[in-house]
């Protein structure tokens, strides 16, 4: 049975046996990867940002092909066929709607109105605050030590804030691999614990064996926040690529964008036009110049190419500084477990040291 500590506002919220989050990363958070994690108990959450609307869902078929545990998809808000993605949520029953930027005031109406549950992925209080007052669910609270797009607060600071500014259930993400780490994220007052680079490194991931190796070999002082992959600071690992990218210029770095930007069309078959009207949206939503917009065009097929490919010499790897305290490849089910047993465990040990206190 779960201790009563484990059982969340979250767990209620997400209809999940436990509340952990497997976070929506694109070419890793795939059918397989989503549904292993809904199995085990926890929310998982499909990507996608990367995929078509036909291949979206394509992949939300496999993930009930899997489970019929409840689990989200997450989106990126300034698509220019967000609305239709939505709409194929609701028609398909999706749980939870999870969003990488804060959605539209409207957006989020529109999920409300059909019963999902939204959730968006915050890093500063006043981000919390206006998604709260638009009705939004739950919130996912990355600090500074998270993979990928993140800020520059640690999670230790940025978590107490939200849960002392929003009345409704933050998750927390950055730095969490562990049941020690479930439980600190509960005594802050968080609802649960989200995690990405722990679900990479997971048999049930799609990420390249090789890759995986790399990571598994590097230590919390290999990874970089850097601005210089897509022009808005994300952290990856130090290799390959990165490095590369560093020591470019502004000019080369410009070129090998559009380079990748190009392969990226032919990879995908987006059309010019829908390239250039989601550049224009990023432009607008996220107040980018326009040579932050060409470089964007590096992520895809970066990412692509590490993850999937296993060109770790030309490709780019998201990861949290917590790569540094993985050293093995469960299973998603086997993960879970193994945190919700040593979360128990915590619990215990401290449940015992106050009732000797109390005797003393």
């Amino acid at each position: 049975m779960t201790p009563p500590a484990l059982r969340t506002r979250a767990c209620e919220l997400f209809g999940v046996k436990y509340p952990i989050v497997q976070t929506g990363m694109g070419y890793v958070s795939d059918p397989a990867l989503t549904a292993a994690t809904a199995e085990a108990g926890g929310l998982g959450i499909l990507s996608a940002a990367l995929l078509t609307y036909d291949e979206l869902a394509a992949a939300i078929e496999a993930v009930r092909a899997k489970t019929d545990a409840p689990f989200g998809v997450n989106l990126r808000a300034d698509q220019p066929d967000i609305e239709r993605r939505i709409d194929l949520l609701i028609s398909t029953g999706v749980k939870v709607a999870s969003f990488a930027l804060a959605p539209r005031q409207d957006l989020v109406g529109k999920c409300k109105d059909a019963g999902l549950v939204v959730v968006p992925s915050i890093g500063a209080r006043r981000h919390a605050e206006k998604v709260a007052a638009w009705g939004v669910d739950a919130v996912v609270v990355q600090g500074g030590e998270g993979g990928g797009h993140t800020g520059g607060v640690p999670t230790s600071l940025l978590l107490p804030q939200v849960v002392d500014a929003v009345d409704i259930p933050v998750i927390a993400a950055g730095g969490f691999f562990d049941g020690r780490g479930l439980v600190s994220a509960l005594a802050y007052g968080a609802a649960g614990i989200a995690m990405g680079t722990r679900f990479l490194l997971t048999t049930d991931s799609p990420v390249a064996r090789r890759v995986k190796e790399v990571y598994l070999a590097k230590t919390v002082n290999d990874t970089v926040l850097t601005s210089e992959v897509d022009g808005v600071p994300q952290r990856v690992l130090r290799a390959g690529t990165v490095e590369k990218l560093e020591r470019s210029s502004a000019p080369g770095r410009l070129l090998r964008a559009a380079r990748n930007a190009y392969a990226f069309r032919k990879l995908s078959g987006t059309k010019w036009t829908e390239m250039i009207r989601e550049g224009l949206a990023m432009r607008r939503r996220q107040d980018l110049s326009w040579s932050q917009v060409v470089m964007a065009a590096n992520a895809p097929v970066l990412y692509r190419s590490a993850l999937l490919d296993g060109r770790v010499d030309v490709g780019v790897m998201a990861t949290g500084q917590v790569v540094g305290l993985i050293d093995d490849l469960p299973s998603c089910a086997e993960l879970i477990e193994r945190i919700v047993t040593q979360a128990e465990q915590v619990l215990t040990r401290l449940a015992e040291q106050e009732e000797q206190a109390d005797v003393v």
